[in-house]
Order: C-alpha cells, then sequence, then structure tokens
C-alpha cells in the first residue's frame, strides 16, 4: 500500500503524539516531556491502561489475598490453629479497588500534566501521515507513537455468547464468588486466575487445548504447575478444546473434546483466557499509509518504526511480548527515535528479557531453554538445583521448585535460567543481571549471599555447575598430595 497523498505540513502543534496511556504510552511520554519536547498524550478510556485496571495489580492483588487464604488453611503446618477460613469476596474485591485507587496517581493525568505532558481524554484517529484527530480537533505532529495495547480475544465457540462469558478486563466486576469457575486457556493469565479463586473457594475446572499449561516453558515448569494445582483441588484438563456451550436444566454446561472423549462440565461462571488481540479498532491506520500484521499487531522494524519512520508502535499493539515491562523497555526506544531518529536510532535488544507467572509455585525465566539453544544450533548444557534442599524454603515451608541454568558448552556463560518456586520471580533477576552485564556462573558462585535466604539457591545452583566440571584426575592428585602431607 502507498502512502495516501498528503503534504507534510510546514509547520507542527507538537513534536509527539503518542496514542495510549498505558505502560507503553507512559513511557513515551515521560521520556519524551523530559527531552523537554512538546508531548500529546491521548487516552480514550483509563490511564494507567490494562495493567492498572484489569491487569497486573489488579490480578497481584487477588493473588495476595488468595495466597493469604491459602496459608490460613495451611496454619496446621506451623502450629497455628486459625479456626475456620471465612472468605468475604465483596471485601476482596474491594480490596482490589483499593489497590488500583492507591497506585491510580502514578499514572493519572494530574502527574502527566505536572510533568509536561497534554493529556487528552478521546478516540484517536489517523487522518494523515501527519494527522490526529481527537474530539473533533486536528493535531499535526511531526512523529507519532501507537501504544493503544491489547485487549481479550475471544473465539467463535458456538452457544459462548448466549450463556456469557468473563475475561480478564471483566471479572473485577464480580461481586458474588462464583461456586463453580471454569476457565478456559493454561497460559499466564488462566493459570494465575485458576489457581486465585479456587484458593478463594471456587471449585475450578481448567480446559487448556495444548497438551500442557505454560506451553512456552520446559515440560517439567507445566507438570510441576499441573501437579499442585491438583493437589489444591483444581481440575485441569490438558489437551480438550471447548467445542460449544449450552443451557440445559437451568445449568450452563461446556462440551469439550480431549484425549478421553467428551465432557461435559457443568459451571456458573467461565473465564475466557485464550491469548489477547492488538487495539488498532478505530484508529484507521491505513489515512496514514500503514497495514497490519496478519494477527492485528502494527508492524514495525528494530527500531520500532513503521513504514512511516516518523510514525512508531510498542507495547502489546506491536509485541514481540505481551509483558508490561517489555511495552516500558519499549517506550524509551519510541520516544527517542521518535525525537532523534533523524539524528541517531537507537535499536532495541530483547535478548534478555525476563518474565513471570505469579502462580504457586512462581515460574521465572530469563533467555533459553536447552530446547531453545539446541534449536538455534548453540551446543549447550543444563545444571539444576532442588530448591527443596535451600534452608530457608525449608524454615518457611516453601521447600519445592527448582533452578534450571543453560550454559554454552563449555563456558560459564548463561543462555537463560528457569526458575520454579516461592519468590521466583525475584530470584530470577540475578541472571537478568549476570547476562546484561556479561557475568558468569563463577561470579555468582564467588558472591557473598545473606545465609538464610531463598537467594542461596543461585549460588548453589552455580556451585553444582563448578562441581561437575571438577576434574577427577585432579580430584585424584589432590588427595595423593594430602596424605603425603600427612606423613
Amino acid at each position: 500500500m502507498s502512502a495516501p497523498a498528503s503534504a507534510r505540513p510546514r509547520k507542527f502543534d507538537t513534536n509527539l503524539v503518542v496514542i495510549g496511556a498505558g505502560s507503553a504510552g507512559l513511557v513515551t511520554a515521560y521520556v519524551a516531556a523530559a527531552a523537554k519536547a512538546k508531548v500529546t498524550l491521548i487516552e480514550r478510556e483509563k490511564m494507567g491502561g490494562d495493567c492498572l485496571n484489569t491487569g497486573c495489580v489488579p490480578s497481584k492483588a487477588i493473588i495476595r489475598s488468595a495466597k493469604v487464604a491459602n496459608y490460613i488453611r495451611r496454619a496446621g503446618e506451623f502450629g497455628l490453629d486459625a479456626g475456620p477460613l471465612d472468605v468475604d469476596f465483596p471485601r476482596v474485591m474491594q480490596r482490589v479497588r483499593d489497590v488500583i485507587a492507591a497506585i491510580e496517581p502514578h499514572d493519572s493525568i494530574e502527574r502527566y500534566t505536572a510533568l509536561g505532558v497534554d493529556c487528552l481524554t478521546g478516540s484517536a484517529r489517523l487522518t494523515s501521515p501527519w494527522t490526529v484527530e481527537v474530539n473533533g480537533r486536528t493535531l499535526t505532529t511531526r512523529s507519532i507513537v501507537i501504544a493503544t495495547g491489547g485487549r481479550p480475544f475471544v473465539p467463535p465457540i458456538p452457544g459462548l455468547e448466549d450463556v456469557g462469558y468473563l475475561t480478564s478486563d471483566t471479572i473485577w466486576q464480580l461481586q458474588a464468588l462464583p461456586r463453580r469457575l471454569l476457565v478456559l486457556g493454561g497460559g499466564p493469565i488462566g493459570c494465575e486466575l485458576a489457581q486465585a479463586f479456587a484458593r478463594l473457594g471456587s471449585a475450578v475446572t481448567l480446559v487448556e487445548m495444548a497438551p500442557r499449561l505454560l506451553g512456552r516453558e520446559e515440560p517439567a515448569v507445566s507438570a510441576a504447575l499441573k501437579e499442585g494445582f491438583e493437589a489444591e483441588g483444581i481440575k485441569v484438563l490438558p489437551g480438550y478444546k471447548a467445542e460449544r456451550f449450552e443451557q440445559a436444566d437451568g445449568d450452563r454446561r461446556a462440551i469439550c473434546s480431549g484425549p478421553e472423549g467428551e465432557r461435559r462440565i457443568a459451571f456458573d461462571a467461565v473465564l475466557v483466557a485464550v491469548g489477547r488481540r492488538a487495539n488498532t479498532d478505530g484508529l484507521e491506520i491505513a489515512n496514514a499509509g500503514l497495514e497490519l500484521n496478519s494477527d492485528g499487531t502494527v508492524p514495525v522494524n528494530e527500531y520500532l518504526q513503521t513504514r512511516q519512520p516518523h510514525i512508531l508502535a510498542c507495547g502489546d499493539v506491536t509485541g514481540p511480548y505481551q509483558l508490561t515491562h517489555a511495552a516500558g523497555f519499549q517506550g524509551w526506544f519510541c520516544a527517542m527515535n521518535a525525537l532523534f531518529g533523524n539524528l541517531k536510532r537507537f535499536k532495541a535488544d530483547y535478548s534478555v528479557m525476563p518474565w513471570a507467572v505469579f502462580t504457586d509455585p512462581e515460574v521465572a525465566r530469563v533467555g533459553m531453554t536447552a530446547e531453545e539453544a539446541e534449536a538455534a544450533g548453540i551446543a549447550c548444557e543444563i545444571t539444576e538445583y532442588g530448591i527443596d534442599d535451600l534452608d530457608r524454603a525449608i524454615a518457611d515451608g516453601e521447600a519445592h521448585g527448582f533452578v534450571k541454568i543453560v550454559t554454552r558448552k563449555g563456558s560459564d556463560r548463561i543462555l537463560g535460567a528457569t526458575v520454579v518456586g516461592h519468590h521466583a520471580a525475584e530470584l530470577v533477576t540475578e541472571y537478568v543481571t549476570a547476562m546484561k552485564h556479561g557475568m558468569g556462573l563463577r561470579k555468582i558462585l564467588n558472591t557473598i549471599h545473606i545465609y538464610p535466604t531463598l537467594a542461596e539457591a543461585n549460588r548453589y545452583a552455580a556451585g553444582n555447575w563448578q562441581k561437575a566440571r571438577l576434574s577427577p584426575l585432579a580430584l585424584k592428585v589432590a588427595a595423593r598430595f594430602h596424605r603425603w602431607r600427612l606423613g
């Protein structure tokens, strides 16, 4: 597609228009304003985007309540008698709203206005490569950043619309705990919310079309999570596909097909968590000479530029990662390349991108798995450490999980690390730092770690790497040397 005929304006109203005030857009606007550019930020709904209002913040708030509920049930393990658990679900949801309200000022119009950003509320529409319309007003701009995020994808399953459904956007409107909750999707969102609602008292069935949960992780991770879920009473059905929904005898049911044939699952509420789609509806990006990828995302190059170099995109609307911290990371590059791209361009590097799933146990990873390294033609080695052996984990009653490190063959250079266990998302940070700054396992091994902490798991894992590389011949020589010194 060729760009629409549109003359570049001789003057501009603003240096940069940012469309979308989620993590990607907020960082872009912040950085541009800090560079003293004139910035206009447009948001059609709520400042903070999905992360603050329907994603990271509310999900972590409810996960925390659910974890406390689980500890109360486990009180006997710690020599305590907590009595029967009483979950006041409306109060749990009120706490979720309170947490959002407490964080809201960080992303507010007032804060960004004070930073020098012109914040507008309304739906933005591209009218040319250089103009954006909002609320009937047309702005001319030197650069545009599309940061409109994503939304839950709802597949066209027969009968789903008739029975009604929840998504990660709408589940926060619940005021009564569903007695029976069906979760479609065994990715991060589905797993996190399935466990949280189970711990709060719902009878949860989780249906995943793929053969295992968290399909992008290693099979050992999926197995550990499935085992933990089933121990908590969650019914996990991998390899099952929801074929249709129906209402009969006053009940709602999902008819699913899988390895053991057809299953009819009765439920009171169904959460659809099978993926997300980019938000581009209403933008009319064709007016700017742009097209979309087949998956609906905005195509960009390594500098986050579209085919129109002064129009950039970041966050869930372009990928490749649907992560708040990835969106914020991209936002810096968008701001710098939008403002200074004619002088110097900055390339986004995703080689050290961590992520976590906040289930219990947590799952965190950075870099490659062994399978990914081998697929890339890189010879590698695997080192593991079982957290069940860690003093602090034992003392905390959290002695489960593992650390698995992938290194280049014959080297201590870290290609990737996976941590499964209590506070895994915190533990993986040491590997993120090491990989980013070129430090190998020897430096982790030679770093003092406080005792007793969970972080010692990283040092013990590095120690296992070192022990596996001790020469049997050298050990034999050392033994003979020490015997000789005895006289």
